[in-house]
């Protein structure tokens, strides 16, 4: 073989394992960049997974049987209530207000029902929803999972707390609607008489009803944010819902306490009935505006509370 030829053989040769620097270069050129491994979310897109998250978050609370049976018992006190009052009824020829204001108008039985159930079993029921939003998901261990999704703290807590707010309202219209079916069949559908004296149609008093409806569903709202707080600061989820009830409990038996009537104004419980401002000609919108106020504060409140500590929360479970 040549010198020629040698020298050529040599040039073209590659060391095994190197490349050389020129076609290093020219495959990198090649080569696309890669995009940013954090880039934002567009607006709109943010939006729609901020509500196929809610979405997600609603069936399962309206697909768990727990929560399906707490809506059932809450959907059968109304009727315990109509039948036992139409009973009593029919066999005392002096009836009381109370029972003389539902025979008379069939609408009456969603009011007392509220009455009954406003103060402490829809409390229970809203408290079971809000109180394993945070802590359900910690203790079962799933909670570090939903947070390495691209969802962020913040969205996952408002969606949390959307999905018992939304609970709260669905809580307070099957009671509503119960209420409403018993006392037409049980009781005779006509005028309303009011608790001022005055006497309206029954669509104004359904008008009233819906007013009632979205009262008492701002109510359950904010005991919502209360039981979501405190959830995020356990990671047992009955603890959360045993404090909040005993929350509500305590603040229960100091309205009942003449001398602390001073504290009475700020207690959440004590505008849970003002729902009956509806019964008055003309509704007393001031007492449910100082209840959707004080309901405002405490969502406030609370989701703060409930965000500061959930934002700085190590999460290990």
């Amino acid at each position: 073989m040549s010198t020629a030829e040698s020298a050529t053989s040599t040039a073209t040769r590659r060391t095994p394992g190197l490349v050389p620097v020129s076609e290093t270069m020219r495959t990198t050129e090649r080569q696309a960049p890669e995009p940013p491994v954090s880039a934002p979310q567009p607006a709109g897109r943010a939006a729609w997974a901020f509500w196929r998250l809610l979405g997600s978050e609603l069936g399962l609370t309206f697909r768990r049987p727990r929560n399906l049976v707490m809506l059932a018992v809450l959907a059968v006190v109304p009727i315990v209530v109509g039948v036992a009052l139409r009973v009593v009824g029919s066999g005392d020829d002096e009836m009381s207000g109370l029972i003389q204001d539902v025979a008379g108008n069939s609408l009456m039985l969603t009011f007392v029902s509220f009455s009954f159930l406003v103060l402490l079993l829809m409390p229970v029921a809203v408290s079971v929803v809000a109180g394993d939003a945070i802590a359900g998901e910690a203790g079962g261990g799933t909670l570090r999972y939903l947070l390495a999704a691209p969802a962020g703290r913040t969205r996952l807590l408002a969606v949390k707390y959307l999905n018992a707010a939304v609970y709260g309202y669905a809580v307070t219209a099957v009671v509503a609607l119960s209420a409403l079916v018993t006392g037409l069949i049980l009781f005779p559908a006509g005028d309303v008489t009011l608790l001022s004296g005055n006497t309206i149609s029954m669509a104004d008093g359904l008008v009233r009803i819906a007013i009632a409806v979205g009262y008492v569903g701002a109510a359950m709202a904010a005991l919502a944010a209360i039981a979501l707080a405190l959830s995020t600061f356990t990671e047992v989820p009955i603890g959360a819902i045993a404090g909040t009830m005993v929350l509500v409990i305590v603040c229960q038996v100091l309205r009942a306490i003449p001398e602390l009537g001073a504290i009475t104004p700020y207690l959440l419980p004590t505008w849970f009935t003002n729902f009956d401002a509806v019964l008055r000609s003309p509704v007393d919108m001031g007492a449910l505006g100082e209840g959707l106020l004080a309901f405002g504060a405490y969502i406030v409140l609370f989701g703060s509370i409930a965000w500061a500590r959930f934002s700085g929360k190590d999460i290990t479970s």
